[in-house]
């Protein structure tokens, strides 16, 4: 089964009355001359590594080596256990302190599953988590749900890009947005081309977001951004399966995104010249980390 597009995608998972998982599925065993059963074996294998990390974030002591980051996932746990009130309701917050959890460990060098990258690895892990969660879904309908993902993965990365360098933190937060939407929506039940408006939702709201991790490291502002990328995929989620479209078929979205992404100059894009990285905080932070200053200054 051959796709290179979104539409294409969603046409051939359609007209043959699958999901996108099945089409992604097929195509992976196509493509490295495996069975099927393997290459769902071991997609299981990333998804144990995945809720492994969700699992050490929300309860070990994780801290990054910088000391920039570690502890949030926990607090957002704790926050949502004990507030009278959540705005944006238990269900967003336990996608976020998981998506917070995972990018956490990642900074304190742990083990984690790139999706698409080690910058975003939290989003699509707490989605995939917390939509299994709330809809009682079983170990096949996660895995499933990686297969989808993968499946926008691979159109945005063979159409656009998926690295902080190349296309900015759109291209790697907003990669991991779209792929986690999409998985949600399948795994609630909604159909291939709700999937794709999930998609072209979640990433047309993040598009233009620059690369500008502080002192260079993949920790300020990432891990905040994979929280607000569980965030919108989730939403964007519900907005899909409510019957919500987006103006601008998905695939245009994906051009589009790489398009602003070519047209950054390279102080957003990874290099930690601009943005966050160039305030006056950030660059102490980036001294201190690095020991160029006293650190009282």
């Amino acid at each position: 089964m051959k796709f290179r597009t979104v539409a294409e995608l969603v046409e051939l998972a359609e007209s043959e009355h699958l999901k996108i998982s099945d089409v992604m599925l097929a195509h992976e065993a196509t493509v490295f001359n495996r069975p099927e059963e393997d290459i769902f074996d071991e997609m299981g294998r990333n998804l144990d590594v995945m809720l492994e990390a969700i699992k050490r974030g929300l309860t070990e002591d994780i801290r990054s080596h910088s000391g920039l980051t570690g502890g949030d996932a926990k607090k957002i746990q704790e926050y949502k256990r004990t507030a009278p009130v959540l705005l944006s309701g238990g269900t967003v917050l336990d996608a976020v302190s998981r998506a917070t959890a995972v990018s956490e460990v990642n900074a304190a060098m742990g083990t984690i599953v790139a999706t698409p990258t080690a910058g975003a690895c939290g989003i699509l892990p707490g989605t995939i988590a917390t939509a299994a969660e709330k809809l009682g879904s079983d170990r096949e309908t996660m895995i499933r749900g990686l297969f989808t993902a993968g499946a926008i993965g691979f159109c945005i990365a063979n159409n656009a890009c998926i690295s902080g360098a190349a296309g900015g933190c759109q291209a790697e937060v907003g990669s991991a947005t779209a792929m986690a939407t999409a998985a949600v929506v399948e795994m609630a039940g909604g159909t291939p081309s709700m999937s794709a408006e999930a998609v072209a939702i979640a990433l047309k709201n993040m598009l233009g977001l620059v690369c500008d991790p502080v002192a260079g490291l993949v920790e300020a502002p990432c891990v905040k951004r994979n929280a607000m990328g569980a965030a919108i995929a989730m939403v964007a989620a519900d907005m899909a399966m409510a019957g919500v479209k987006s103006v601008i078929p998905t695939d245009e979205v994906i051009d589009a995104m790489y398009k602003i992404g070519q047209s950054m100059p390279v102080a957003l894009r990874e290099t930690a010249l601009g943005g966050l990285a160039a305030t006056p905080t950030g660059r102490v932070l980036e001294r201190q980390i690095f020991g160029t200053i006293d650190q009282k200054s």
